[in-house]
């Protein structure tokens, strides 16, 4: 996991380079954001021109995830208040993956602090290298770098996509986002991918309420 990130690590370097930040700015990033999707997502709106304020806005959104990550992380792994702070930053789609995995607290504990320190040395030291070697790599587009992290990100999804509604989700998120992608600025697509959850969860309310509604009470039949 740590070689598949790493290498992840090393592509974005590389495209936020290419995209005209300077090396601390990428660095910045990864030491601060430490989270792929939303820092492929900030830089990839940038160089397509799109508004700083809204490619934050796009960064922000896919980072939130995290939040409800930490819900369920803080229940699990019940570490000291002193140490919480620190542990957030460490709270991404592997080590809540990992950590929900083990079978004792105890374990959970060691493989969130084992996979959190190893992907977070590995994806900063990858970030300097891309970035200070996007010179020498050329053109990222002729390398496809850029399809690095969407990859990644689907191929922690696809497996969660357990149920109907989650893949009706996905379906509509996608519909949303490529459909809208010609017509507006760059970075509101994604913002507007996210109304596909509440959109489907009303037409899933919608489709049961007729169906509870009509059926007969206990009263009616007697």
């Amino acid at each position: 996991m740590g070689t598949a990130v790493g290498l992840s690590g090393f592509a974005f370097g590389v495209t936020s380079a290419g995209s005209g930040l300077t090396v601390l700015q990428t660095c910045a990033l990864s030491l601060l954001v430490f989270t792929g999707a939303s820092q492929f997502a900030l830089v990839g709106a940038l160089a397509a021109g799109g508004a700083p304020l809204t490619a934050a806005a796009g960064a922000l959104f896919l980072g939130v995830r995290n939040a409800f990550y930490g819900l369920r992380l803080s229940q699990r792994l019940a570490l000291p208040r002193a140490l919480r702070p620190a542990a957030a930053q460490w709270v991404i789609d592997e080590t809540t993956a990992v950590s929900l995995a083990q079978p004792t607290r105890r374990s959970a504990r060691i493989g969130f602090a084992v996979t959190g320190l190893t992907l977070y040395v590995l994806w900063n030291l990858t970030t300097l290298v891309g970035a200070v070697g996007a010179r020498a790599v050329g053109d990222t587009g002729t390398w496809g770098l850029d399809a690095a992290s969407p990859a990644v990100f689907l191929a922690l999804l696809a497996p969660m996509l357990r149920t109907a509604t989650e893949r009706a989700v996905a379906a509509v998120a996608v519909v949303l986002g490529l459909g809208l992608l010609p017509v507006l600025p760059t970075g509101v697509p994604v913002l507007a991918a996210a109304l596909a959850a509440p959109a489907v969860l009303w037409g899933a309310g919608r489709r049961r309420r007729p169906h509870t509604s009509q059926t007969p009470s206990a009263k009616e039949e007697r």
